[in-house]
């Protein structure tokens, strides 16, 4: 019979304990970082079902499933004419709606509702943050949250992971 022993070093044991620890961090945050990736570039098909929104409830519970808190009441409800033709001026806010899934473009000549929100979670920002909703026939068909302060900007109603004004 053979015995074979080693002898370890506290050193070189205390190092690779850190460095297995080091590669479990960097392995772990790399996954919370994909799946933060993955949640902001969602798919329309995840999206909230944007049908059957009939009442001041019904607009709220949406926004609130795609992460927003907002007043109780909206601030704003107009008409809304969605032209026959669009020009060049829109194509930035057209291609906001399709992040969304949805296109404008099904409703041209129709009027639709703009309810008006104000966003209580933006992160970052408390003030001066506010949500639109289009609603045609009980159908959300559009929407974009909006800062019209100082330089403003608008995105889509997605919640956002990282904030960046444009």
């Amino acid at each position: 019979m053979f015995i074979i022993t080693k002898k370890v070093h506290r050193g070189r044991l205390t190092a690779s304990a850190l460095l297995l620890a080091l590669t479990l961090i960097v392995v772990g945050a790399g996954t919370f970082l994909a799946q933060d990736i993955q949640a902001a570039v969602a798919p329309a098909e995840t999206l909230p079902d944007p049908t059957g929104v009939r009442s001041n409830e019904d607009r709220i519970a949406y926004l609130q499933s795609l992460g927003w808190i907002v007043g109780k009441e909206p601030a704003a409800v107009e008409d809304v004419l969605i032209p026959e033709t669009f020009d060049a001026s829109y194509n930035d806010y057209l291609a906001l709606q399709a992040e969304m899934g949805f296109d404008l473009r099904d409703y041209t000549g129709k009027t639709v509702k703009r309810y008006t929100y104000q966003v209580k979670n933006y992160p970052g920002l408390q003030e001066n943050i506010w949500v639109s909703l289009l609603i045609h026939k009980k159908t959300v068909i559009g929407g974009e949250v909006f800062c019209n302060q100082g330089d403003g900007f608008t995105q889509s109603l997605v919640y956002p992971v990282k904030t960046t004004q444009s």
